[in-house]
C-alpha cells in the first residue's frame, strides 16, 4: 500500500483570487469576519499581499496596505501568510535600489508575513539576490520561484524545455530557497508537460516544490491533479466563488478527488463549504469587476496571447473605464506579435518593465 503524503493547500482567495477576478478590489473589511474561520481550515498557508494588493489599496480602496497584513495576522495566528514578491520590483512597476529592498522586506515581515514568494518577470535570476539575503536575515520563508512559458504548443522546443526549468530550479535552490514555486501564471501549463516536469525537478530537488496556475485555459485543476501525481508538495487553490476563471482551480473538488488516496488533504469539505457561502454573501458589491466580454468561463485564446490571469481583470477594468472594452480582442492578437519581437520573455505582471531589468552588479551605478 502505497505511504501516505497530505498534498498541502496554499489558499489564494485573499490576494491572487480576488486579484484575478476582481482587479484586486476585495477590502480588508470583507475579510475579517471569515478570517478565523480561514485560520481553522487547515491550509498550509495563505497568500494575502504582495503583488497589486499594494498599490490598489492605496489608489482606489483608501486603505493603508500596511494594514491587511498586521490585522489577518492577529486573526490567523496558526496559518502563516504568504506573499507575492516581485524581486527588486517589490510590489512596484519599476527595478528599486538594494537600500529599497532591504528595509521593505524587513518590514513585510514585522507586519505579518511569513513566506515571502520571489520572482521575475524574466526569470533573471539576479533580481532574486537583495531579498533573498533580507528575507533570509528575517529568519522567513524563501520561495523562489520560476515563470512557466511556452513558445511552443507544449513544453519543449529551443527555449522553454524541461532543462530550461530544472536548471532555474537548482540555481535557486543554491541560492539559499526554502521552496520552489512552478509559477503557471496563465494557465499554460497541460496535464502531462506539468506531470513531466514535476518529475523531473523532484528527482534533483531537495526542498518542497509548489505548483501554482490559473484556470484560464481550463486545465488547471487536471494539472493540479498530474502535479499531485508526480509528488507534488504544495498547489495554490482558492474557494469556489473566487476560483476558475482566470483565478486559481477550486479547492473543494480537489478535496474531494483526492479523498481516499495517499494524497487526501484531510480538510474538511463541509467547512471550506461554510467558507464560500460567506464569500458568495459579500460578492455581489464586486461583481461589477467581473470579466464580461465572454459567455465562456474558460478562455482558450490564453494559449496564443498567454496573458496572465492576475493582469486580466486589470485589462478589463482599464479598456472599460477607457471606453475601449469592445476593442480587447485588437488586444488579444497585438500581444503575440509584440511579445516574439521582445525575444518571446515570459508574460507576467511587470513584463513592460523588461527593458529595465537590473544590470549585473559589477555594472550598477
Amino acid at each position: 500500500m502505497e505511504e501516505k503524503n497530505p498534498l498541502k493547500i496554499m489558499d489564494t482567495t485573499f490576494r491572487d483570487g480576488h486579484q484575478s477576478l476582481l482587479a484586486t478590489r476585495m477590502r480588508t473589511e470583507d475579510m475579517e469576519p471569515i478570517a478565523a474561520e480561514m485560520d481553522k481550515a487547515g491550509f498550509y498557508a495563505m497568500e494575502v499581499w504582495g503583488g497589486a494588493t499594494f498599490d490598489v489599496p492605496t489608489r482606489f480602496l483608501n486603505e493603508d496596505p500596511w494594514e491587511k497584513p498586521r490585522i489577518l495576522k492577529r486573526l490567523m495566528p496558526n496559518t502563516p501568510l504568504s506573499m507575492l514578491l516581485r524581486g527588486q520590483n517589490l510590489v512596484g512597476y519599476r527595478h528599486y535600489a538594494d537600500d529599497v529592498v532591504l528595509p521593505f522586506v524587513y518590514k513585510a515581515a514585522e507586519v505579518g508575513i511569513d513566506i515571502f514568494r520571489v520572482f521575475d518577470a524574466v526569470n533573471d535570476l539576479r533580481n532574486f539576490e537583495a531579498s533573498f539575503k533580507a528575507i533570509k536575515e528575517c529568519g522567513k520563508h524563501i520561495q523562489g520561484t520560476v515563470c512557466y512559458s511556452l513558445t511552443e504548443r507544449k513544453l519543449g522546443g529551443p527555449i522553454y524545455n524541461i532543462d530550461y526549468y530544472v536548471n532555474k530550479a537548482l540555481t535557486i535552490q543554491d541560492m539559499g530557497a526554502d521552496s520552489i514555486c512552478i509559477k503557471d501564471m496563465a494557465g499554460l501549463a497541460a496535464p502531462y508537460d506539468i506531470y513531466d516536469l514535476v518529475k523531473a525537478l523532484k528527482a534533483v530537488v531537495k526542498i518542497p516544490i509548489e505548483f501554482h496556475t490559473h484556470y484560464t485555459s481550463g486545465m488547471a485543476s487536471m494539472s493540479c491533479l498530474k502535479a499531485a501525481e508526480a509528488g507534488v508538495d504544495i498547489i495554490d487553490t482558492a474557494l469556489a466563488p473566487f476560483a476558475l476563471r482566470t483565478s486559481q482551480p477550486a479547492i473543494e473538488p480537489i478535496v474531494v478527488a483526492l479523498e481516499g488516496t495517499p494524497r487526501d488533504t484531510g480538510l474538511d469539505l463541509a467547512h471550506l463549504f461554510k467558507l464560500g457561502q460567506y464569500i458568495e454573501s459579500i460578492a455581489p458589491k464586486y461583481r461589477d469587476y467581473l470579466n464580461s466580454t465572454k459567455m465562456s468561463m474558460i478562455d482558450t485564446g490564453v494559449l496564443v496571447h498567454q496573458i496572465p490571469g492576475g493582469m486580466m481583470s486589470n485589462l478589463v477594468s482599464q479598456l472599460r473605464e477607457a471606453g475601449a472594452l469592445d476593442r480587447i480582442d485588437e488586444v488579444y492578437e497585438e500581444l503575440p506579435r509584440t511579445r516574439k519581437e521582445l525575444g518571446s520573455p515570459p508574460l507576467v505582471t511587470g513584463l513592460y518593465l523588461w527593458p529595465l531589468r537590473q544590470a549585473p552588479r559589477g555594472d550598477r551605478p
